[in-house]
């Protein structure tokens, strides 16, 4: 006797929608390009304390080189599988939005108004940046074509 053989999940009509349309926004030169800047705004996270010459702060050093390598971590997993993972954005924007405030909640030394300067202007990229890439997870936004 068989087992009565049930459709599987994977070739569901709703799945496959959504997996085309995931291939259709990473296939995309504009979101390979947010991705892109997104990765190495994260590199630069982690190395700026180096970059910018804060690294005797060792308790921001610390928390940037975490942030940035988790930055990236998370916007280069984008790719792979993004109809699993663009919900992850908002991960990735919550880790910008805390390097923007990291300076007055770290504890230790006062910081240099460098080390303050870079993790704003890196912060503020690092929201801009996940939050298009959670849009263009969700469809929402516009496509120019010429």
């Amino acid at each position: 006797m068989t087992a009565p053989t049930s459709p599987r999940i994977d070739q569901h009509p709703d799945i496959m929608a959504l997996r085309a349309h995931s291939e259709e926004t990473t296939a995309s030169p504009a979101a390979q390009a947010v991705e892109a800047l997104a990765v190495l705004c994260g590199v630069y996270l982690a190395a700026s304390p180096w970059i910018v010459g804060f690294n005797g702060s060792s308790t921001l050093a610390i928390n940037n080189l975490i942030a940035g390598v988790a930055f990236a971590c998370l916007i280069g997993g984008f790719g792979s599988a993004y109809e699993r993972t663009h919900s992850m954005s908002w991960a990735a924007l919550g880790l910008a939005a805390w390097t923007i405030i990291a300076p007055w909640v770290v504890s230790g030394h006062g910081f240099a108004t460098r080390a303050i300067v870079s993790n704003v202007i890196v912060g503020i990229v690092g929201c801009v940046l996940a939050a298009a890439l959670a849009a263009m997870g969700t469809g929402r936004v516009r496509r120019w074509t010429p």
